[in-house]
């Protein structure tokens, strides 16, 4: 009786599950990973404090005030004022924004670059297939950090466009390999190949088959890869090599509080960017995270 009774709700579950489509069994695998929920609500929470930024603070984070320079927290400037008296609190939101702009931005182009290169080497092979694994390789080979140094020492000014295509330009064989290795997968697939006998075209095939049955690896690896993103803007940023002053940025901040009397003596100039670099890379990797175990197959968590 009770073995009869297990295998109905088996079976009952089996048909829910075959009734259900695959994105709404990723969200409800998505939805129990508590710390990816926790990080979609603290990123949502962030990125909104960052876009209505103006309604927060009325301060402008680019203007210097020599009568505030390096001022101790106060009602007015509740964060303080930096070494050129700006306000710490709005250069801390503004350079949100920016940071936050720069890291999805970079993604974005990167996922571009990455996911169509990829298609091509992963489906068509060969030759194509060879080139572009071997300028991915080459890319590899060289260090990133001199290469991005070295182009950023070329250029007279670094602006935010700049920047962003400098960094999808160093950072797409990753992503590359990754999708090719997918499409390779796929490739042999008999869906793939029904409809290569029925004729569809090589663009249809790639819109409908390849990219679909790849969104998985894709968004995970993008959402991870921005994440990487920030923390690169932060790094070059903080050496000098980023997005330049005045603009604000979360690592322009902290480049700005270095010295030994800062460090010190006025922790409220550098330690919010730092835990704002520290919580907004910890939300996007949970939220990673949490995509990676909704859209892997074999996940099976309760």
């Amino acid at each position: 009786m009770q073995t009869n009774l297990q295998e109905s709700v088996n079976t009952n579950m089996t048909k829910e599950k075959a009734g259900t489509s695959p994105f709404k069994l990723a969200f409800r695998r998505f939805m129990k990973n508590k710390l990816a929920v926790i990080g979609v609500f603290v990123l949502t929470f962030i990125v909104l404090s960052v876009i209505f930024a103006p309604l927060i603070t009325d301060q402008d984070p680019t203007k210097s005030n020599l009568t505030l320079i390096e001022r101790p927290p106060s009602e007015e400037h509740p964060l303080g004022n930096d070494s050129s008296g700006r306000d710490n609190l709005s250069r801390l939101l503004y350079g949100g924004r920016i940071s936050l702009i720069v890291g999805f931005s970079s993604m974005i182009f990167t996922l571009i670059i990455g996911v169509t290169l990829g298609s091509i080497a992963g489906y068509y092979g060969g030759k194509i297939d060879s080139i572009i694994m071997r300028a991915a390789d080459m890319m590899l080979v060289l260090p990133f950090l001199v290469l991005v140094l070295t182009i950023v020492a070329l250029l007279e000014k670094v602006t935010i466009g700049i920047f962003v295509f400098i960094i999808a330009l160093t950072t797409w064989p990753n992503l590359t390999r990754i999708i090719r290795g997918t499409y390779l997968s796929l490739r042999e697939q008999e869906f793939v190949l029904g409809a290569k006998a029925i004729g569809a075209s090589d663009i249809r095939i790639i819109f409908k088959h390849f990219i679909p049955n790849a969104i998985g690896p894709i968004v995970v690896n993008a959402t991870l890869m921005m994440a990487t993103l920030i923390i690169i803007e932060s790094g070059l940023s903080f050496i000098g090599f980023g997005i330049p002053q005045p603009t604000p940025t979360w690592g322009n901040m902290i480049s700005e509080a270095q010295s030994l009397r800062i460090l010190r003596n006025s922790p409220e100039a550098w330690v919010p960017p730092g835990l704002a670099i520290l919580i907004t890379v910890l939300c996007i990797n949970f939220i990673g995270d949490g995509l990676r175990d909704a859209f892997d197959p074999k996940s099976n968590r309760r």
